[in-house]
């Protein structure tokens, strides 16, 4: 019995401790999440593109390699 009474002390101090941590961040305003996000999108579409232009090169690589050995 003890045990468990020990663990619901630990979970109401874990709680009271998340909500005084809460209470202490600074959340974006609208203009800065919607930049970042902007960001974050342009990231995304450049890595892609540059992922599928090397798709694009080793694809071509492969088929001359195996276009020279007949395969």
């Amino acid at each position: 019995m003890t045990a468990v009474l020990e663990r619901l002390d630990r979970v109401r101090k874990f709680t009271v401790e998340v909500q005084a941590e809460m209470k202490k961040v600074t959340w974006p305003d609208w203009l800065q999440l919607r930049n970042a996000t902007g960001v974050i999108i342009v990231f995304v579409l450049i890595v892609a593109a540059i992922i599928g232009l090397m798709d694009l090169v080793f694809r071509k690589i492969v088929d001359l390699i195996l276009g020279f050995l007949g395969a």
